[in-house]
């Protein structure tokens, strides 16, 4: 099935995760202005209200805790009920709580940075697909990191994103690390999981491509996004020194001027949500990368030799998919 581009000046059907806050935020805002008709799933009631307040009323908030796959469950089925089409998803909610030296678990057991930035999303992914190949124009929009990758810059700061043969996803709830190791990082977890958005971008992109569908797949980097406000990048390190923190964010803003702000990368993020620039059917890595300081330059980049790895992206959404417990509303078959 081929696939149309919106023309300048249509309105897209966009479901974006992780637009309470953050990149997501700035994102949902432009596209918003653009009159793009808006679905963001929210955690619980109160963080959907509280965004309809900051951005508006007219946009969707279906309950959706990406940490349990019963709500993604819930949330999908009442998305496929009413059967609107989806012209974007957007696949952009993470978590990170560097650290941390507890793993912290999600309703069905699984270590939480791998619940709610890998498994959450595939979940999500593989039961809204009838919504989103029922568009004239579908694309799949998924946010990673450069920290996937440990020959960059922030890939190479501590341990390195790795998954190995996938022996703790073959363990299942409980395990602490995909690899299977038996101590825990949070730091590498956080790497695993964009490692992992990369490697079930590509591999959606193929099984869908070999049963007919063509589309565009974007994944990509916002770069190092430190906000100047409070939170953000360290929302979620309460173990870090609150000192050593700030030190870090002045200097790689302020002092190198390596870092993207929240509204440049959000703004980046709707350029490719909104479907006004073609992008050719077909897995795409776009990167915000560093050249100097000061600037940045996005474009398309080669992502590292482990997330290019087909047969271990067929196992791990097949792994992963099982992990889940949940049939896809659309089979996409394994091969």
């Amino acid at each position: 099935m081929a696939v149309e581009e919106r023309r300048a000046g249509e309105s897209r059907k966009i479901l974006l995760t992780g637009g309470s806050s953050g990149i997501g935020f700035e994102a949902a805002t432009l596209l918003l202005q653009a009159g793009h008709h808006l679905t963001i799933p929210c955690r619980d009631g109160t963080t959907a209200a509280l965004l309809r307040q900051r951005l508006s009323d007219k946009i969707d908030t279906p309950s959706c805790d990406l940490a349990d796959l019963s709500s993604i469950g819930r949330c999908a089925e009442a998305l496929l009920a009413k059967g609107e089409p989806i012209d974007t998803l957007v696949l952009n909610a993470g978590l990170q709580y560097s650290g941390m030296v507890e793993p912290r678990w999600s309703a069905q057991g699984f270590e939480l940075t791998i619940a709610v930035n890998h498994l959450g999303h595939q979940a999500l992914l593989q039961q809204l697909l009838p919504l989103l190949i029922g568009s004239k124009a579908p694309r799949l929009v998924v946010t990673a990191s450069e920290v996937h990758d440990p020959t960059s810059a922030g890939g190479k700061v501590g341990l390195p994103a790795g998954l190995g043969d996938l022996a703790g996803l073959r363990q299942g709830p409980g395990a602490l690390m995909l690899d299977g190791s038996a101590s825990f990082s949070a730091e590498k977890a956080y790497k695993d999981s964009k490692l992992c958005n990369l490697l079930m971008a590509r591999e959606v992109e193929r099984r869908l491509r070999e049963q007919g569908t063509h589309l565009p797949v974007l994944a990509w980097s916002p770069g190092l996004v430190i906000p100047r406000s409070k939170g953000g990048f360290f929302r979620y390190s309460r173990s870090h020194n609150p000192m050593g923190q700030a030190l870090f964010a002045f200097v790689a803003r302020d002092l190198l001027r390596l870092t993207e702000s929240p509204q440049r990368a959000g703004a980046l993020l709707a350029g490719l949500a909104d479907g006004s620039k073609p992008h050719a059917s077909g897995f795409q890595y776009w990167s915000n990368r560093v050249v100097g300081p000061g600037r940045l330059r996005f474009e398309t980049s080669q992502p590292s030799a482990e997330a290019c790895s087909d047969p271990l992206a067929r196992l791990l959404w097949d792994l992963s998919a099982a992990s889940t417990d949940r049939k896809a509303t659309f089979h996409i078959s394994s091969y």
